[in-house]
């Protein structure tokens, strides 16, 4: 039998310690995750409030903090497209207790955008898709048009002198218009804004022309007669308004929907995120909030974690398609 020197025993007790400090790691992790959360959590929205991208995240928000017994706190850090919100989730602690519930610019948008970011849009952990919402073609009722058919001839007649309002630089509302207008081979000015507030504000004064808005803020503003919807973005028309036409039936393919997600830090550990996924899916089937929902305009989705990661790379490599044929540049952030 060979007998065990000082030196060898030494090395064990140090691997053993090791080993025993990961196990110790790794069972007070999944603790600290059963038990999340323990303190308030941070959704940061990196658009204004004001708007659906807003809206969505605190009715859900409300529900989630009486299911966790935490506070929900929604930070709105606006400002270059949703970069300066994507980052300060980015270099957040991958906890749970900062969260990030956005439109597709910084998570599917931004990296074929921008030359430089200061986040990696790939790291983040996405959770889940909260809801999608048609696009819709909104206009100030002193445009002489009352269809789309109609708006692209006046367009067509009038190159370089309508304007076109957007959510801001790379923002959907920004690239379904450019596809709009590769479609439609018309030429629009575009005025970009720091979200759908400020932007249909400048479009109720007659300051702009038209906008590409989602439906979720805008719907009331038509129904009220501040402004004139000619058609929605989506592929078919909406339940809620059957009389709408849609932009595909002057332009076929046409096809543009707002969606909104929520993503974790990167390093989030994939069974936070799952456990996450779980809770806002909860959230989406309660009665309240389809209610709510109903009322912007948006139909709820959810979905994995895994699904809401597959989904980003579609859309990726979507809007990806349709900055390069734009020719769309940004500055660097």
């Amino acid at each position: 039998m060979r007998m065990i020197g000082i030196r060898d025993w030494s090395m064990r007790i140090g691997l053993s310690a090791v080993v025993a400090v990961a196990v110790l790691a790794g069972s007070l992790s999944a603790q600290a995750e059963e038990l999340y959360p323990t303190r308030p959590v941070r959704i940061i929205v990196p658009f204004p409030a004001g708007g659906t991208a807003d809206v969505l995240p605190r009715v859900i928000g409300d529900w989630l903090s009486k299911k966790w017994g935490q506070p929900v706190v929604i930070e709105n850090r606006t400002g270059a497209g949703g970069n300066i919100g994507a980052d300060a989730v980015a270099k957040s602690d991958p906890d749970g207790y900062t969260l990030m519930a956005t439109p597709p610019s910084p998570l599917a948008v931004n990296q074929n955008l921008y030359p430089k970011l200061t986040f990696d849009p790939a790291e983040f952990v996405p959770v889940t898709v909260m809801a999608r919402v048609p696009n819709a073609l909104v206009i100030n009722p002193r445009l002489p048009v009352k269809d789309v058919a109609e708006f692209i001839a006046y367009a067509k007649a009038n190159p370089d002198k309508l304007t076109y309002a957007s959510q801001g630089n790379g923002t959907t509302s920004h690239l379904t218009a450019e596809m709009f207008k590769l479609m439609a081979g018309v030429k629009l000015v575009h005025v970009p804004y720091r979200g759908s507030a400020p932007a249909l504000q400048d479009l109720l004064a007659g300051n702009v022309d038209v906008m590409f808005d989602n439906l979720g803020v805008s719907l009331n503003l038509v129904r009220s007669g501040q402004l004139k919807l000619l058609a929605v973005g989506s592929d078919k028309r909406t339940a809620a308004l059957p009389e709408v036409p849609t932009i595909a039936e002057t332009l076929p393919g046409f096809a543009s929907v707002t969606w909104f997600a929520v993503a974790a830090p990167p390093k989030t550990p994939q069974a936070l995120a799952d456990r996450l996924s779980n809770d806002f899916a909860e959230a989406l089937r309660q009665p309240e909030i389809v209610r709510r929902m109903a009322e912007l305009s948006a139909e709820p989705v959810g979905g994995s974690s895994a699904e809401t990661a597959a989904f980003l790379r579609e859309e990726v490599d979507q809007w990806a398609k349709v900055i390069r044929e734009a020719g769309i540049k940004m500055d660097a952030q």
